[in-house]
């Protein structure tokens, strides 16, 4: 059974059986997907980490599959009904739904008419009435069957006809036939339930549209407002067609009973097939739709994780707000708190010489190099009050504004209250926001990823599915960014490969008690931290001021000893490390040659030349960094054709939204993406990158913005 589904799962993923194999044994062995993609590159033939989630995903699919099957075939064979090939139509299934289209007929049902008429004894009438005979005896065969619960020979007839349009109905070709031509052929019609009633789904109060052609974003902005009670859903099948099909599979023609079987094909597809396959259809667009959103609202993180830090600055961050006051915080460049404070520079208030003041004094007194504000409710007029600023007094200091989605989420959260026990909820989020432009991954982990809010519909999708998804793409960021041991808050320990909640607050509790580790195999002394969670968080641990220079790259502990035999083999040493000398001469080496002598495999040793020459790297350091500014730009500024620098916010399926600097994010529609034809935006965007764009209209009053990225 295993190597059929490997074989299978093979054919599905278009990779090579052998290292769908190798892959599939080490997941087998608790080995996760960032260790696997990055440390057994050999073993899997140099899948990346997509493929092999891939495969985790088919392997669990099809497990899960083959053992419902065996669930199923020993549920029919207790009732005494499984035949050998009933057993063998069940064990070729590929489809759950075809699967549990075969088991209908003997899922054990709540009281039908069916059952009813069973009950009374009047199968056998049914199969008379099936057996479609010439000699019309009918009604003195039916009044054989007669007895206190059925008192007439049209009760007799009637209850016959319910157990033929179950029969139909659970009828696994026909269910499959139905479903497949509702897909293909059926009109999705929606009505508003009040006309009247001026909604954001108005476009949908007398809409309809070809069930094939749905895309996902509109599936998912109909089911709302249906949950939302302000749209009725419906879905139209090709009727004529289905009945015909059905006609010709079960109707011979010109019998006794032809017309009553054929009322009986009526009511079961009206009565039975057709509301069930329409919630089955349903079902089936809303899990795909799901499945795209998850996909984008996972690039569009992964795009947001990403972002490059700005480190090394002391940054003043501003949590804006109108009544209440903005709350302020500044963090050194290591991201300690420094100071947090509120000042009124919005309405009401308006107290901005006294906001003026205290810029002066904190800027100069903690030599404050850029000030980042949430881009929440009084946003603009925070902006507006720091660019006049920056103006008015000649500072040479610039502004950025950030996503605050989240913010309010950690800082309400446990982690926060641990992190900050004194201070309120407003002043924890103004630390968050400066934290974010100094590292976004670091502070965002806090946060649960479907509160980050870059998506579409997040709210809409089953909570379970989305966070399983985000956290694999937290994960993976994480592991390959890399982790600094010993700066890392658990938060951010427990999304590295191998380490758990528990391990991470250990880890944590240790170095607070022994101090800094030294060395990379001091995490073996940490309490719950095996030999195997060594194994897959070593080598995306970083230790900056390690004794052994290795423990700051991300060569693994294991191949440590390879490493060593190739610096002795080009005459260098570890204290070499990053030195242009030492990368001239792993510039020159032919690595298949020298893998061959040094008996390694060529990805591990490629690996290990590049760590050599760059030790510490972040990648996230090759990134654009976030766009700061000194003056502000508002909506009537705008003027078509000017061209201008933004920020992506968010992409959806539609286009990507960016932040130009106003108050309104502009929308590039995917027509405005590209020259050339691309069926996504993530084709060629993703969150976080700068982009020039051109601007194509301003609606003041609805204070829309079209933005363009062509021949820009």
């Amino acid at each position: 059974m295993k190597d059929k589904i490997i074989e299978i799962v093979s054919q599905e993923s278009n990779l090579p059986i052998d290292k769908v194999a190798k892959t599939v044994s080490l997941l087998d062995d608790q080995n996760t997907v960032p260790f696997i993609a990055r440390y057994r590159k050999e073993a899997t033939g140099g899948l990346d980490e997509v493929e092999i989630r891939t495969i985790e995903e088919q392997i669990k699919f099809h497990r899960n599959l083959e053992q419902r099957k065996l669930d199923i075939i020993r549920l029919i064979e207790e009732q005494g009904k499984l035949t050998d090939e009933l057993k063998t139509d069940i064990l070729k299934t590929d489809t759950i739904s075809r699967l549990e289209d075969l088991y209908r007929p003997y899922r054990p049902k709540r009281k039908t008419r069916a059952s009813v008429a069973r009950d009374n004894g009047l199968e056998p009438l049914a199969q008379y009435l099936f057996s479609f005979p010439h000699d019309d005896k009918l009604n003195s065969i039916a009044e054989q069957y007669l007895n206190e619960n059925v008192t007439s020979v049209e009760d007799a007839v009637n209850g016959a006809l319910d157990i033929i349009a179950e029969q139909v109905a659970d009828n696994a070709t026909v269910r499959g036939f139905i479903r497949k031509l509702t897909l293909a052929k059926g009109i999705l019609v929606t009505k508003a339930k009040d006309e009247n009633n001026d909604t954001v789904y108005s476009m949908y109060y007398d809409y309809s549209e070809p069930v094939s052609k749905l895309p996902p974003h509109r599936i998912l902005a109909i089911n709302r407002g249906e949950r939302e009670e302000i749209i009725k859903v419906s879905i139209e099948p090709p009727k004529e067609e289905i009945l015909n099909r059905l006609y010709k599979d079960f109707l011979k023609p010109n019998t006794a009973t032809t017309e009553l079987v054929q009322k009986a094909i009526d009511d079961s597809f009206k009565r039975l097939i057709e509301p069930s396959v329409e919630r089955e259809v349903r079902n089936e667009l809303t899990e795909k739709a799901e499945a795209q959103a998850v996909v984008v609202f996972s690039k569009n993180l992964r795009g947001l994780l990403l972002q490059a830090p700005v480190g090394g600055k002391v940054v003043f961050g501003i949590d804006p707000a109108y009544r209440t006051g903005c709350k302020w915080a500044v963090i050194n460049e290591t991201g300690k708190l420094l100071k947090t404070g509120v000042f009124y520079p919005t309405p009401p208030q308006k107290k901005i010489a006294e906001a003026e003041k205290v810029l002066d004094e904190i800027l100069d007194e903690y030599s404050v190099e850029a000030i980042v504000i949430g881009n929440g409710t009084a946003s603009r007029e925070t902006e507006q009050f720091v660019a006049e600023y920056i103006k008015k007094y000649n500072k040479e200091i610039s502004y950025t504004i950030i996503s605050e989605a989240g913010a309010s989420v950690y800082s309400a959260s446990e982690i926060a209250q641990v992190e900050f026990p004194n201070l309120d909820v407003a002043e924890r989020s103004a630390v968050s926001i400066g934290r974010r432009v100094q590292d976004p991954l670091a502070e965002l982990v806090k946060i649960e990823p479907r509160s980050i809010g870059v998506g579409q519909y997040q709210h809409d999708i089953v909570a379970k599915k989305l966070n399983e998804n985000l956290s694999k793409v937290v994960e993976s960021v994480v592991n390959y960014v890399g982790v600094e041991l010993n700066t890392a808050s658990p938060s951010l320990l427990t999304y590295v490969s191998g380490i758990n909640s528990t391990v991470a607050k250990n880890i944590v509790n240790y170095r607070e008690k022994e101090g800094k580790f030294k060395f990379r195999k001091d995490l073996l002394k940490v309490a719950k931290l095996g030999p195997k969670a060594y194994e897959q968080c070593a080598g995306f641990l970083r230790i900056d001021s390690a004794k052994n220079p290795l423990d700051n790259t991300a060569i693994h502990p294991e191949s440590y000893d390879l490493t060593h035999k190739l610096l002795d083999y080009i005459n260098s040493d570890i204290t070499q490390l990053g030195s242009n000398s030492l990368k001239q001469k792993l510039n020159k080496l032919n690595v298949k040659e020298v893998a061959e002598k040094l008996e390694a495999g060529v990805p591990t040793l490629t690996d290990i030349i590049e760590n050599l020459q760059r030790p510490g790297r972040d990648p996230r350091d090759e990134l654009p960094k976030p766009i700061f500014r000194t003056d502000v730009l508002t909506i009537e500024d705008l003027k078509p054709g000017m061209i201008l620098k933004g920020t992506v916010a968010n992409v959806v399926d539609f286009g990507a939204f960016v932040d130009i600097g106003v108050k309104q994010s502009g929308l590039v529609h995917i027509s405005e993406m590209s020259n050339k034809f691309i069926k996504h935006p993530l084709e060629v965007v993703t969150v976080g990158d700068i982009v020039d764009i051109a601007v194509i209209s301003v609606d003041l009053k609805n204070e829309r913005i079209a933005l363009s990225m062509k021949n820009v």
